[in-house]
């Protein structure tokens, strides 16, 4: 059955076409007949549709005929479209009417080419082509090879010819229910729902056989609905078509099956592709979108001159991936090549492209993260030697310093040395006498623990300058007090070079985070440069001054001296490594202690004190609870 079968056909839903392929007996393609002659303008194609525009089968071919001629030509094309009604106006009249209509509109604009979809529109344009179409190529399409031969089509009306096998499809169905053990065969009361039922027949013959078979015909649309909803669950329902009832009713056949699918308590599958998306699992069918790209291609060929002969559209299987779920049938069942409608895709189909370019992303991220940690891991390698090398150059330091003031502290040192034993002699002599004062020996004893308070804290600073240790010890303390114990540890070196050493310090503390060793190792650093600058000064005005306080809400320390200050082209250089003023010098203490400063977030600079009056020294440490707070 085919697309002129449309008319009683595919109102429904298909090419209403031929449902048997029957060898072509009185049909030829000549070729030689089939060209036509080459134009100077832009081609003419009519396009007659054999009923109204609410016919899907028709309209969806129509559609993709003209989406391929327009792609072909690049638009340039000139596409007409008839819709002929010829199902609701059947009669004689009306098409001789119809035929001289169409022959005045295209008197001017006569097509080169007509495309007949379905037989009414192929018999009347065969009938009319003088009136309508001189001289143009006529290409039918939409029926079956049995049809063209039932509606004597002529030899040069090229075909584009459709099969509708209900075999295939309820060959089909048996494979999804092979435990099915009944078959109900639908169709309706018009002529053309008649000729199906009677081709059905003939086609299931064979099939039916090994199946209780029922043909439900010949029924009100009530009837189909109620006997559908009753067929047992093993049974296999195959609906034809139903432009008719038998109470009169007309109907487009994919409502009315629609309606019989909604409550059939067993499978309904069809032959036609717009009974897809009305409860049907599906059929062996020729898709309209095949059909009209397939006449597209004729006609282009036409167009161009080139012979063109009859063919078959291609056939499918088409199945509707939800009335598969909703009846439990295996996916895996389907004939190979079956296209599924609305299946829901994977995660993987429906997003593949985003799924490999998110594990491009991802595996593209890895590898720069697997960088960045060995990067990490090479630079806290990295700082960890650094950091190293700085405690040990910082430990040399140390060592220098303390060889540095090696005899003032040894002096300062023999001072209680000598007091705790003078007194001892004193308290024994006492003792020895006949009436020992107590009261004095007390306080003598006092004395000398005193003094062993005094040579124990020399020997804890000098110890403590001294340690050498692998990791820094993070620790708050205030600066006020590591000012005050590096003054102390100085104070007699001091003295032996008759400088005076002065301080300054606010009220409140200036709590700071750092190792303290290493701050008291800078203000050592710094002090020893100081006295060294002021050799050569008036020893009246030698004088080393310490001031502590708050800079821009950081903890600041001002060592400056009263010496000849630093020549200003030396003052960029001053704290690089090896770069010294000194003949006896290394190089390395103002350079350790910028090490050690920065180490802890600070800085430290030099500059001269207005009036060339010496150098100040300037060192500046983040305090503690802000460091917190930015953490």
């Amino acid at each position: 059955m085919g697309l002129g079968e449309w008319s009683g056909r595919l109102c429904c839903t298909a090419f209403l076409l031929a449902v048997v392929a029957i060898s072509v007996s009185g049909r030829h393609a000549a070729a030689s007949d089939t060209s036509i002659a080459i134009i100077d303008r832009v081609p003419r194609v009519l396009v007659l549709y054999p009923y109204d525009e609410r016919i899907a089968a028709t309209t969806a071919a129509g559609e993709a005929l003209r989406s391929r001629l327009l792609e072909a030509t690049d638009g340039k094309i000139d596409l007409f479209s008839e819709f002929l009604d010829l199902s609701r106006f059947p009669e004689g009249d009306h098409i001789a009417r119809m035929a001289r209509y169409l022959g005045e509109k295209y008197a001017a604009r006569r097509p080169d080419v007509v495309v007949a979809l379905g037989k009414e529109s192929a018999s009347f344009v065969t009938a009319n082509r003088g009136t309508i179409a001189p001289g143009a190529k006529i290409i039918a399409a939409g029926f079956g090879t049995a049809t063209a031969e039932k509606i004597s089509l002529p030899d040069d009306v090229i075909g584009a010819f459709t099969t509708f096998d209900i075999l295939k499809t309820a060959e089909m169905a048996r494979s999804l229910q092979p435990d099915a053990r009944h078959l109900y065969i639908v169709g309706g009361s018009s002529d053309f729902d008649r000729g199906w039922l009677t081709t059905a027949r003939a086609a299931l013959e064979q099939f039916s056989k090994s199946y209780e078979t029922t043909y439900l015909e010949d029924l009100t649309i009530d009837e189909f609905v109620e006997r559908a909803s009753r067929v047992p669950p093993d049974s296999i329902i195959l609906a034809l078509t139903v432009f008719k009832d038998r109470a009169g009713r007309n109907f487009i056949p994919r409502d009315a099956i629609g309606q019989i699918a909604a409550t059939a308590s067993a499978p309904v599958y069809g032959p036609y592709q717009t009974y897809i998306d009305h409860g049907v699992v599906g059929g062996n069918t020729v898709t309209f979108e095949a059909l009209g790209r397939t006449v597209g291609d004729l006609v282009i060929d036409a167009i161009a001159g080139k012979p063109v002969s009859d063919l078959e559209a291609p056939q499918t299987y088409i199945v509707d991936a939800r009335q598969l779920q909703r009846w439990g049938l295996a996916e895996e069942d389907l004939p190979p090549g079956t296209i599924q409608m609305h299946k829901e895709r994977s995660l993987w189909e429906e997003h593949w492209v985003v799924l490999v370019a998110g594990s491009g992303l991802v595996l593209a991220q890895a590898s720069i993260i697997s960088v960045l940690l060995l990067e990490r891991r090479r630079r806290r390698d990295a700082e960890r030697s650094s950091r190293l090398y700085l405690l040990e150059a910082i430990h040399l330091n140390q060592s220098a310093t303390a060889g540095a003031l090696s005899s003032s502290i040894a002096h300062e040192l023999n001072q209680p040395l000598s007091a705790i034993r003078n007194n001892a002699e004193a308290a024994s002599v006492l003792l020895r006498s006949a009436n020992p004062d107590h009261e004095l020996i007390q306080q003598i004893l006092l004395d000398i623990q005193e003094d062993d308070q005094r040579a124990g804290d020399i020997i804890s600073r000098m110890r403590g300058l001294l340690k050498k240790r692998s990791e820094i010890e993070w620790q708050e303390f205030d600066l006020n007090d590591v000012t005050s114990s590096a003054i102390h540890i100085i104070h007699g070196e001091a003295e032996r070079r008759g400088i005076k050493l002065t301080s300054s310090r606010p009220t409140s503390e200036l709590r700071v985070r750092a190792d303290k060793v290493h701050v008291q190792q800078v203000i050592l650093n710094l002090a020893t440069n100081a006295m060294d600058a002021m050799l050569e000064a008036v020893p009246a005005g030698r004088t080393l001054s310490f001031a502590t306080g708050l800079a821009n809400e950081k903890a600041e320390l001002r060592v400056s001296d009263t010496g000849d200050g630093i020549p200003e082209e030396r003052l960029i250089r001053i704290f690089e490594p090896f770069y010294t003023t000194k003949q006896a010098g290394t190089g390395l203490g103002l350079s350790i202690a910028r090490a050690i400063i920065e180490t802890y977030g600070g800085t430290i600079c030099a500059d001269n004190l207005p009036g060339g009056g010496g150098a100040v020294f300037r060192m500046v440490l983040p305090l503690a609870h802000r460091q917190e707070r930015s953490r």
